[in-house]
């Protein structure tokens, strides 16, 4: 009695799991990132010596722990903010001028998967970016909070992040690369000494207050410090993360379908 062989050809492939492929990216993501060391310095390193050099040296604020505090969660919000900006802005206009990323896009992998791995490797690096302020913070200042509210704050940093990813996106999208790395520097250095990451709101001018009150920075670094430090959160601040999270997610997915229009007819 002979027993028939099913053909290999004919066997169904093991299709990865859309967290596999996820996580797949992800790792690739940041293998390609670290390749160049210079846009991972920049990023880890600018936001703590900005709170070494200019915070540290006031006595009057760096052994303050109120002052203290918010102006290490101020830097923190600066480094998730551009690590947001740049990794989600020079990545994709940069992989638009590369044929690699309309190849991906004709394999059957989801797109969610580059989408959520794109996430990831961006929140690890924001980790890895808030690392050494909170380190200089801890060890040079009087700056200080339980655990549950230090965890309180990642996670506010991680939901105020995502508008920062959505402008990153918009600008990726809308750019070509050499234009994107000018216009992230211009956009990310505005955000930061308006919303009050540099100086802090309480020496701006009333009207230029009033101003910062509507940029995501000013309500990221306002939603953070509620998060560390309790009492009451203005409405201005939710409803603007919202409101610039909405947006720009409309101007992106807008520009999504602009640039598909162009490459993909």
């Amino acid at each position: 009695m002979t027993t028939a062989r099913v053909p290999a050809a004919s066997l169904p492939a093991s299709v990865p799991s859309t967290m596999r492929l996820t996580a797949l990216h992800a790792k690739y993501g940041l293998i390609e990132t670290f390749r160049v060391p210079i846009a991972v310095i920049g990023t880890v390193v600018f936001p703590a010596l900005a709170l070494l050099f200019f915070v540290v040296p006031q006595r009057v604020v760096a052994e303050d722990p109120l002052y203290a505090t918010q102006a290490v969660i101020s830097l923190c919000v600066f480094a998730v903010m551009s690590n947001a900006l740049f990794s989600f802005g020079l990545t994709i206009s940069e992989n638009r001028e590369k044929p690699w990323d309309p190849y991906l896009r004709t394999l059957p992998a989801p797109g969610i998967a580059r989408v959520l791995a794109q996430i990831l490797s961006t929140g690890a690096l924001g980790l890895v970016a808030i690392l050494p302020v909170v380190l200089v913070g801890g060890f040079f200042t009087a700056a200080t909070a339980p655990p549950v509210r230090i965890l309180a704050g990642i996670l506010a940093l991680a939901i105020s992040a995502v508008p920062f990813m959505l402008i990153g996106t918009a600008i990726g999208y809308a750019l070509p690369f050499k234009a994107a790395i000018a216009v992230i520097q211009i956009v990310m250095f505005s955000l930061a000494f308006i919303g009050g990451l540099f100086l802090p709101p309480i020496l701006f001018a009333d009207w230029l207050n009033e101003i910062s009150k509507f940029t995501p920075s000013r309500q990221a670094r306002e939603f953070v410090i509620w998060a560390v430090e309790g009492g009451p959160l203005e409405w201005w601040v939710w409803v603007g993360i919202l409101v610039w999270t909405a947006v720009m997610l409309f101007v992106s997915l807008a520009l999504y379908r602009r640039d598909e229009g162009k490459r993909y007819r």
